[in-house]
């Protein structure tokens, strides 16, 4: 690793669903064709790479965004986001505005010309890629995502943090462990068991009936995991409450299979990508093509310039 090594993870699906609803779809292709996420990936991409200059830099992908394993474990797993009508071995598609859907290929299409490293792996979220990657990484590592589940891999000890966009990717929040506690009173390595406990409706996850992030930050304050509540709700002689310990107990089954899904995995086999940050595109032709017929424009002079590292 040299001095100033440093790894950007973006959850692509993130920022491109943002770029998409942040946009106007008034920023079209020269043949009418929406191209606003297209050109706002790319703009977020530009400002990023600009503000953190990374030595590298991964674009991390849903090769699955439902995987079967997980909803194997909990069925209500993303299932309100399923498109059901589609006929098929597995019709959990995840409904996708048709504009949007029409520029992913359109994105990776502009990912490869530009030489920006996509990584996913089959039968698993862009999270568990990006939880993969950061971890033993080697080098300070920023992670870029609207979602809070990625909280649990901030670490100050190997100099990962969270970039968190929810508010735009101009106005991002640097999420280190001081954020954390402060935002939710537990520390980032309790963050997983947080939200087990609290549950999550945007990914179907129910969470303990009657514990929110107050009543779980205690309860992890004082007992420090889920495992060690289970013990605690089922051990006449704890001093947990007789609220608390009943609905640990009701949820008993949940909480058994619930921290598998909300684990970010950090293990899977990925090869060996070459994750340096490209300074120049790895297809020039391709770069004018894709201008040419989608309009980049002033998009893709500020993505060639951010990434060569120029004003």
């Amino acid at each position: 690793m040299a001095t100033g090594d440093r790894l950007l993870l973006l959850d692509t699906a993130s920022l491109y669903f943002r770029a998409f609803f942040g946009v106007p779809d008034s920023v079209k292709a020269p043949d009418g064709t929406p191209v606003n996420a297209v050109r706002g990936l790319m703009d977020f991409i530009s400002r990023l790479v600009g503000e953190y200059d990374p030595s590298h830099l991964a674009c991390c992908w849903d090769d699955d965004w439902r995987p079967q394993w997980r909803v194997d474990l909990i069925p209500s797993y993303k299932a309100h986001r399923v498109v059901r009508e589609v006929p098929g071995p597995r019709p959990d598609v995840e409904e996708v505005p048709d504009p949007l859907e029409a520029q992913v290929p359109v994105i990776l299409s502009v990912l490869e010309a530009y030489g920006i490293p996509v990584v996913g792996h089959p039968e698993m979220e862009a999270d568990d890629v990006i939880g993969t990657l950061a971890t033993g990484a080697g080098m300070p590592v920023d992670i870029v995502t609207g979602d809070r589940d990625l909280f649990q891999l901030v670490d100050d000890d190997a100099s990962v943090r969270v970039l968190y966009v929810a508010r735009g990717v101009s106005r991002h929040e640097r999420v280190d462990n001081a954020w954390v506690r402060g935002k939710y009173g537990v520390d980032a390595r309790q963050y997983a068991d947080l939200a087990t406990l609290r549950g999550d409706a945007s990914d179907g996850l129910p969470g303990v009936a009657g514990v929110g992030d107050k009543t779980a930050a205690t309860l992890l304050n004082r007992f420090g995991t889920v495992d060690a509540i289970l013990e605690a709700a089922h051990d006449p002689d704890s001093d947990m409450g007789p609220g608390p310990r009943g609905r640990i107990k009701a949820a008993a089954d949940y909480l058994a299979v619930a921290p598998r899904v909300v684990a970010v995995r950090r293990d899977l086999e990925l090869g060996a990508p070459d994750l340096r940050r490209p300074r120049t595109p790895a297809d020039h032709d391709a770069v004018v093509a894709l201008d040419e017929r989608w309009g980049l424009g002033s998009s893709a002079v500020r993505l060639v310039q951010a990434m060569s590292g120029s004003d």
